[in-house]
């Protein structure tokens, strides 16, 4: 994720940072309601398309809502949550009005084990989540103890305060982590650890390397063995998984700068900007120019 990000910002996109500064004693993550006033950066321009370095975790008492991320829209109604992870593209709706309880954090917030146990960087899983009722109440619960413990900054010293919120924080994310893998499981079957490395090796080698070969080789498999990972995982092809990447970050840079086309497709791996204009319009049936215009 580190690559991309850097990739992004010498290309000229400019990513919201986690605002520290806006959080109570200075942790990690924030907790509270959700209103209009609600900004993560005071130049984010929240009804356009833009990009934030930490995650969003929105769960809504009022709907329907309409979000757009990484260029697909959602609708989530009263009861629904939206995680938006660190790099993904998103806009806020005008016509929406947001009501419920927004978390934000830092992703160095946590330690590498729960960052694992929680899945924060399975982009792979849906962002859009349906709790069943029992589900929603144990996750309301979670999060309302730790806004609760988030504004508490009398009780306890400040490196007590930040470890009971680690811990609070922690349990609350292994809810919605299960929550986001049962989703992904009911709707694609078991993702295993084959298609895990796989997708870990796209999404750092997707701006130069393509080709399914490649990949198969340098992670020890045959390309059958991939095929099968894959579209047990995801319902796609090994190109076709590489390939939707390919198209998302080419959205984003056309979204995000004023690169010339040619150097867009040059920082998804087409040095000919002939090339990367008919791969562009054979998955999204729109040259690179109109999907720009649309955005201006």
């Amino acid at each position: 994720m580190a690559a991309i990000r850097d990739q992004a910002e010498g290309d000229g996109i400019r990513t919201f940072p986690f605002p520290a500064d806006l959080a109570v004693g200075g942790v990690g993550m924030q907790i509270g309601p959700m209103g209009t006033d609600r900004t993560w950066h005071a130049d984010a321009p929240l009804h356009r398309v833009h990009r934030i370095d930490f995650h969003v975790v929105m769960l809504f008492t009022d709907g329907p809502v309409r979000h757009m991320i990484d260029f697909a829209e959602y609708q989530a109604d009263a009861g629904d949550l939206l995680w938006i992870r660190p790099g993904q593209v998103h806009r806020f709706s005008r016509e929406s009005v947001y009501r419920g309880t927004v978390l934000t954090m830092q992703p160095g917030f946590l330690p590498r084990a729960t960052v694992e146990a929680a899945g924060l960087y399975r982009y792979d899983l849906p962002p859009l989540l349906h709790p069943d009722p029992a589900q929603l109440t144990a996750l309301q619960a979670g999060l309302d103890q730790l806004r609760r413990e988030y504004e508490d900054t009398a009780t306890l010293p400040l490196s007590l305060h930040t470890a009971v919120l680690r811990h609070t924080l922690t349990a609350c994310l292994l809810r919605l982590a299960h929550l986001a893998a049962s989703s992904a499981e009911t709707s694609r079957g078991h993702t295993d650890s084959t298609f895990t490395r796989f997708r870990d090796a796209v999404e750092q080698g997707f701006p130069t390397n393509h080709s399914v070969s490649a990949y198969a080789d340098a992670l020890g498999y045959s390309r059958r063995t991939l095929v099968r990972a894959v579209r047990a995982a995801t319902g796609e092809t090994p190109k076709g998984f590489i390939d939707k990447r390919v198209v998302l970050e080419a959205k984003r840079l056309l979204a995000h700068t004023d690169l010339p086309i040619g150097r867009v497709g040059a920082a998804v791996g087409f040095p000919d900007a002939a090339n990367f204009s008919k791969f562009f319009h054979l998955h999204t049936g729109q040259t690179p120019v109109a999907f720009r215009a649309e955005l201006r």
